[in-house]
């Protein structure tokens, strides 16, 4: 429905003409932004495990100041497993496994503690 009280329509190009429209099809404008998470910088340069993702990642150049070389920025990469996030997982498996076997002990320690006491309670009952 269209009619003279709309500002804007918002239009998707579904079949390419014969002719070029001036200013939308003639031209292509580049993504400003490329990917910012490992797995997507994997797949749009097919690159496979073994690849450094680093080298891949996709520079913005900024505008040059006058009697500077010129400056690139590039996003920080999500999702990179680094020797640090190894580690860390190791540690947190590692300290897990502890808690895991500390409790283990102390449950069997105060099971311990409640046979002993409850053998004491007989042994008063039985001595009466």
């Amino acid at each position: 429905i269209v009619d003279s009280q709309l500002s804007v329509l918002d239009l998707v190009i579904v079949k390419k003409g014969d002719n070029e429209i001036p200013g939308l099809t003639d031209t292509t404008a580049p993504r400003r932004l490329g990917p910012k998470r490992v797995g997507k910088i994997r797949k749009l340069f097919a690159l496979s495990k073994e690849d450094d993702v680093r080298q891949y990642v996709v520079h913005r150049p900024l505008p040059e100041k006058e009697g500077r070389k010129p400056k690139s920025k590039a996003p920080k990469i999500q999702r990179l497993v680094t020797p640090v996030r190894i580690q860390r997982k190791r540690r947190v498996i590692a300290e897990r496994r502890q808690r895991a076997e500390k409790n283990r002990v102390d449950a069997a320690a105060y099971a311990k503690l409640l046979a002993q006491r409850q053998k004491e309670k007989r042994q008063a009952i039985l001595s009466r």
